[in-house]
This record gives C-alpha cells, structure tokens and sequence, in this order.
C-alpha cells in the first residue's frame, strides 16, 4: 500500500489510526484507497492540519468517495455520418462541431461533410458536457486548447521522427524507399510507447491539477467548519526573461535560440515545481508562472535567477506580482498578469523584484528586501511601490 501510493508505512497507519484509510476486514486496500493516501499525503505536505481534514471527513463535511470510481487508434476513418447529422441527431450546435474539426488541425467543414471516426469520439464528449450544463463557450475553449498542445506535441513528434529516424537513414545509403521500409517497421513500437508516455505524462498532470482543486475544496471546508486559522492568501504571478536574448539570437541564429530555449527549460522548471509553482507558458525568451501564494513565487524567482547564472546564460531578471486573476483557457489574465510582466520588464540583469502587495501578504523570513519607492510602469495607471528581493546571508 505504501509503496503504490508513494507514502511512508508510519504515514499508512497514521491515516488508517485517524479513519481516513479503512482497509478490509482481511487488511487490504483497495485501489482507491492508494489515490486516497496520495492525495491526503499532498494536502498533508501542502500544510494542511491532517486531525482537521480527519474531523470534517468524520462529520461529513468532506468526502473522498470519489476516488473509489474508475478514472477512465490512431489515424481515423470517415464515417457514414455528416456534421449536419450529428448536429440534428445529438442537438450539438453545428458551430462547436466545425470548431472540432479544426482544432485537430484540418479545414472548416462544411455541414454536409462526413465525420471522421475519432470525431464521434470527441462528439461524445461535446454532447456529455452539454448535457451537464457545460456553457459552449467553455467547451470550445477546451477544445483549442487540447487542439493547441496536442498539436505541439504531434509538430514535436514529427521532428524528432525526421531528424532521428528518417535522416539518418538517408544518410547511412538508403534511398527514400529503403528508408520509408525501415522507418515503418520501427514506427509501430515507437508510436505505441510514445502514446504510453503521454498518456502517463497527461495523467501525472491530471493529479497535480486536480490535487490544486482538492487543496482549495479541503481549505474552503476547514475555514468554514472553524478548523483551520483564517489567513488570507493571494496567488502571484512572475515573469522571467533573459537579458539580451534578442541581441544572442541576432549574433548565433535561431538554433542557439532553440538551445537557449531548451537550457532554460531545465533551469527553472525544478525551481518552479519546489515551490508549487507551474509554468503557463514560454515566452521565447522567458517564462510566465503561477504560484499559488506569493512567499513560494519569490523564493523560486531567487532560485531561478541563480540556476540560469550557473547554467551559462545571460543572466535573468524577474518580477512577481500578487493579486486575483482569472484562469481561462489554459493562461491566466488579469491586472495581476500585467503588472507583473511590467515589474519584470523593469527588473535590471540578475534582479528580483516584487511589489507592495507581495511584501504585504508573504512570509518572507529569509529574504533581504530593499524598497527601491513608487515605480511608474509601462501601460500601468498607478505607481507601483517595488522591492528588490535578495536571499538573506
């Protein structure tokens, strides 16, 4: 049990001694039993008092049933079905179903148009959510953003199956022919253990989102039920970028940017992860993260900074804003966003800088700060109060 939920023994009898585990009367646990003792490890380590989860869970104010349940080719065919029928047979609005087709990377369908096979699929999908009252707007930006990072991966994909298979075939004597022979008898194992990694990367993905909405349903219910010390907390954002990448890919090419790319991806990602912070995305020359509380985003930013200058990159700045923002479609948006990509653009070489709000609201016991005054920024109304953050010595 403890080695399939990734916890410790002690941890296993612990959570049994306190009702939140209860084996079988043989002694054994099932499989939701081990998904109950990793996510209540994780809330444990998220800092969440586990006699108070143990407490609403006995009232009922919490439950964790849920992890009892089942958490669910290839190239597709066309069917003998039209986009105008699947629309009339299922009241999917035609509109969402061309929207399907084009976020798995082929043109606007006309109605009469047949459906390809995996589109029933995703058809299936589309008409469930309707009928759980999901909002079409919502489902169709689901629909591009699956359409959007699937076709990332696929591009990705294809690259390495070109640079890694297909060249050096060709280069190795074969003819186009020969090659195409060889790189199909490989392609069917590589396909399928490609397709078992991203389905076991897109899983281990699922539980870090997913965990994030137990931690904040886990927390609604201990502050609600008076178990747990009311303290406000803000989510923060924070923009890092590389100094003079513009004037290093103009000098080196587009491939040192590539490798550039590539180095800061290693640098800051672990950093970031420490700290219970995600990436939302790359921006060529830097990265926008989110953190669920501020203290955590400014000790990373430190960390951050100091992994790129080991690295041998040009060195990194930073700037971290705390405050509401509003997650849509995979990216988030908001004031809180944009101050804090104007705080970075501020930032000088190897600097952190936060604002008064992040100074206000974070624990920040190890950190030096040093109030550099009102700041005007770029697009941004209102002077903004900004501290340079150092590591304490």
């Amino acid at each position: 049990m403890a080695i399939q939920a990734g916890v410790s023994p002690e941890q296993v009898t612990a959570f049994v001694d306190l009702g939140i585990l209860r084996p079988a009367d043989d002694g054994s646990f099932s499989a939701g039993d081990v998904r109950r003792a990793r996510v209540v490890e994780g809330l444990e380590r998220a800092g969440l008092p586990l006699e108070a989860m143990a407490k609403v869970l006995e009232q009922g104010d919490l439950s964790f049933d849920f992890l009892d349940l089942p958490v669910y080719d290839r190239f597709s065919r066309l069917s003998d079905t039209t986009f105008q029928d699947l629309s009339a047979r299922h009241g999917i609005p035609l509109e969402l179903l061309t929207v399907m087709r084009e976020t798995i990377g082929f043109a606007r369908p006309r109605p009469e148009d047949p459906v390809r096979e995996d589109e029933l699929r995703i058809a299936s999908a589309i008409d469930l959510q309707l009928s759980r009252g999901f909002k079409p707007a919502v489902i169709e930006r689901w629909l591009r953003v699956y359409g959007e990072s699937l076709r990332r991966i696929a591009e990705t994909e294809a690259d390495w199956w070109h640079t890694e298979i297909e060249a050096p075939h060709l280069a190795s004597g074969l003819d186009e022919a020969e090659m195409l022979e060889v790189a199909a008898r490989s392609g069917d194992e590589l396909t399928s253990v490609a397709q078992q990694a991203l389905l076991a990367i897109y899983h281990a993905q699922q539980e870090h989102a997913w965990t994030d909405i137990f931690i904040a349903d886990v927390e609604s219910v201990l502050d609600r039920t008076g178990l747990r010390p009311r303290t406000e907390t803000l989510p923060a954002m924070c923009f890092l970028d590389i100094s003079g990448y513009t004037r290093l890919t103009e000098e080196r090419g587009d491939q040192a940017a590539a490798d550039l790319a590539a180095r800061l991806t290693g640098s800051v990602h672990q950093a970031s992860e420490r700290h219970r912070g995600k990436v939302v995305k790359w921006l060529g020359d830097g990265v926008m993260f989110h953190f669920r509380e501020a203290g955590p985003a400014v000790l990373a930013a430190l960390e951050m900074v100091e992994e790129v200058s080991r690295s041998g990159l040009p060195p990194a700045r930073v700037g971290v804003h705390a405050g509401p923002v509003v997650f849509q479609g995979g990216d988030y948006f908001g004031r809180t966003v944009n101050v804090a990509a104007r705080i970075g653009e501020y930032a000088r070489p190897g600097e952190v800088l936060v604002s008064q709000d992040v100074v206000d609201v974070a624990a920040l016991d190890d950190v030096d700060l040093t109030a550099i005054g009102p700041v005007e920024l770029k697009g941004v109304s209102d002077t903004i109060p900004l501290h340079s953050a150092r590591r304490r010595a």
